[in-house]
């Protein structure tokens, strides 16, 4: 898109910056007594469809739109492949467990992704990996394989989540947009520090962590792995000679605290958009903005619907954007 294009859209995202959901609402949804009431309060500023009833329903209504809105400002979509690709490698490992079991299992498949999950479903039902884009096809080929011969879902599951976080890593450093490469600077290295945290706590190798980790320009691996190898303090020490030295008091906490805490991180990246009215990231940024407003009401509903105390469910809750 030509600068004169990209100005119209982030125009058009200026006016729908106006309906996301602000600190005042997130405690006017705090305050409401039940799910349902939580709900009638979200439906009453427009979310949702006619139809949708449930929490989910309304949510992937909300998503639903978001990507409706996106369509509709941008010509080709591709752009926004960093943020789907994930998926698609989802739908490569949820295809093997049906394979595998030879069961269907309802809702196993996602929907917003670059590639069509029909297509994904019969290169592995029918062993056909040329169905698939070339940066799949080696990896589904080796986790199918894995899965059917041995049995082994978290080998399988390795394979195919580090291949999706190696695309999501080189699609976000080939769009040239410092926005994004900052996301997925953050994504991987989330991950890998997730990984190098639960390997501890069961008792994995380095040979199993070489196999999982993704190579990213903020962690040294090999000394990430190092680190793990002696124990969770270790990686404490390590990160703290990082730029997630800030991180580690929520690592310490607990990992839904670590992953708030990347969340929000996020949240930093994107509010400098604001002012910039020339290239994709507005656009870009609210698309997580809403991904972000999205995930927090689905932790707050789920206290709701759970009666879990609101001091809990605040300390779950995520940043807002505006």
């Amino acid at each position: 898109m030509t600068d004169n294009l990209y100005l119209y859209a982030v125009a058009r995202i200026r006016s729908r910056e106006l309906s996301l959901l602000n600190k005042a609402d997130i405690d006017q949804l705090m305050n409401c007594k039940s799910e349902k009431d939580a709900l009638q309060f979200l439906k009453d500023k427009g979310w949702g469809r006619d139809g949708a009833e449930t929490a989910e329903e309304v949510l992937m209504a909300e998503r639903e739109k978001t990507w409706d809105l996106l369509r509709e400002l941008v010509d080709d979509m591709s752009v926004f492949n960093v943020f789907l690709c994930v998926n698609d490698f989802h739908n490569v490992k949820a295809a093997i467990k049906q394979a595998y079991k030879g069961t269907k299992i309802p809702n196993m498949y996602y929907t917003d992704c670059t590639l069509d999950p029909e297509t994904v479903k019969k290169a592995i039902i029918e062993q056909d990996f040329s169905l698939l884009p070339e940066h799949m096809r080696e990896a589904a080929k080796e986790a199918y394989e894995i899965q059917l011969h041995t049995g082994d879902s978290q080998l399988c599951d390795i394979i195919i989540d580090k291949a999706a976080l190696e695309t999501l890593y080189a699609e976000g450093n080939a769009s040239g947009n410092e926005l994004i490469e900052q996301y997925v600077e953050l994504k991987v290295a989330q991950a890998d520090i997730n990984i190098a945290i639960r390997s501890v706590k069961t008792g994995k190798d380095k040979d199993f962590l070489r196999r999982a980790l993704v190579p990213c320009k903020s962690l040294d691996i090999e000394k990430l792995i190092e680190s793990a190898a002696m124990g969770m303090e270790a990686i404490y020490d390590y990160l703290n000679k990082t730029v997630y030295s800030d991180a580690v008091p929520a690592l310490k906490e607990s990992a839904q605290a670590f992953e708030r805490w990347c969340d929000n991180r996020i949240i930093e990246y994107i509010r400098p958009q604001k002012y910039n009215p020339f290239t994709l990231s507005p656009i870009a940024a609210y698309l997580l903005a809403r991904e972000n407003e999205i995930k927090t009401v689905r932790i707050l509903l789920s206290g709701k619907r759970n009666d879990i105390a609101d001091n809990v469910i605040r300390e779950r809750l995520r940043d807002m954007y505006v």
